[in-house]
């Protein structure tokens, strides 16, 4: 591991946005890069157990925003800031994980790779010291400096108590502007969200509404196109699956039956597909192995690769 830089708050090189704000750490404690005051900076968060779609639309944000030269703060969590962090990555932007703990340890591990990535395309950040572990207690003040750190406080999925709520409050403390992804009335992962945007939030429609509010004027593909781009991507793919010799008739009903969005269990899947449950385990059992579906829980499974999503590279 490379070595970890303690940067105190007199040093020039400590964040200007953080510096502006009271109640900020006298030292920091950094791997990679910081973030550039020069640069505008959105931060994405949300629900841990998010859904699917939020995983999807968090990547999506993630990368739209990266592709026009925004920098990605949030907190490496499973779920949501996860998703916004790899989208950010994959569209060739640099992202900043604000962590609860030292930012020699991995929380958590199942973001070894996406750790990894950060530090080589943008940051680990702590005011807590290395060694120190990620306790409860230290995930709300972390928060503070996810919303320091950026312009915009961008929350796609939350429910009514949520820890996201948490850096909203942080943020209208500190001056920050706040950006809801609206959700579907009743579903619970939507109600801090659908909360928030009664509240005056702004209506996160779709990435170009958070570029809009920053001013930044770009040539990249409309949102509604990109989604169109992907739904043809996805029908090619399924095409290009299901007239392949090298799967099975089972196995290409398995697949027909499994959603991009959703995830199933196998007994769903069993039904959907007119399938024997033995088979539909094997069909999942090569599906997962020839990566055209990932497992984003215990036994349920859902086409595309983690993260989401399969995007196109063009």
């Amino acid at each position: 591991m490379e070595e970890i830089r303690t940067i105190l708050r007199e040093n020039p090189l400590y964040p200007g946005r953080m510096r502006e704000l009271a109640s900020m750490p006298e030292r920091l404690y950094n791997l990679g890069e910081l973030p550039d005051d020069g640069i505008p900076s959105v931060a994405i968060v949300g629900a841990r157990l998010c859904s699917s779609y939020g995983r999807s639309t968090a990547y999506q944000f993630g990368m739209a925003l990266a592709k026009c030269g925004v920098q990605i703060i949030s907190g490496m969590a499973a779920g949501i800031d996860a998703s916004a962090q790899a989208g950010a990555l994959d569209g060739g932007g640099k992202s900043f994980a604000v962590l609860a703990g030292g930012v020699d340890i991995c929380y958590p591990r199942g973001n070894i790779d996406l750790y990894g990535r950060l530090i080589r395309n943008g940051g680990i950040l702590s005011e807590q010291p290395p060694g120190t572990k990620n306790i409860g207690y230290l995930f709300p003040p972390r928060n503070r400096i996810i919303s320091a750190l950026s312009d915009i406080v961008l929350v796609v999925e939350a429910k009514a108590q949520s820890g996201s709520l948490i850096t909203v409050d942080f943020a209208l403390s500190q001056g920050k502007t706040v950006f809801a992804v609206p959700g579907r009335v009743g579903d619970l992962l939507s109600d801090g969200c659908n909360y928030l945007i009664a509240q005056g939030a702004g209506i996160a429609y779709s990435p170009e509404a958070v570029l809009h509010e920053l001013k930044i004027m770009h040539d990249t593909i409309s949102f509604a196109k990109s989604r169109s781009r992907i739904a043809r991507f996805r029908r090619s793919v399924e095409k290009r699956i299901l007239s392949n010799a090298a799967f099975t008739e089972e196995e290409k009903r398995v697949f027909r039956a499994l959603s991009w969005e959703d995830a199933y269990t196998p007994d769903q899947i069993a039904a959907a597909a007119s399938v024997e449950l033995p088979t539909v385990r094997a069909a999942l059992t090569h599906l997962l192995r020839e990566k055209l579906i990932h497992e984003p829980a215990r036994d349920s499974y859902q086409k595309g690769r983690p993260q989401g999503l399969i995007v196109p590279s063009s």
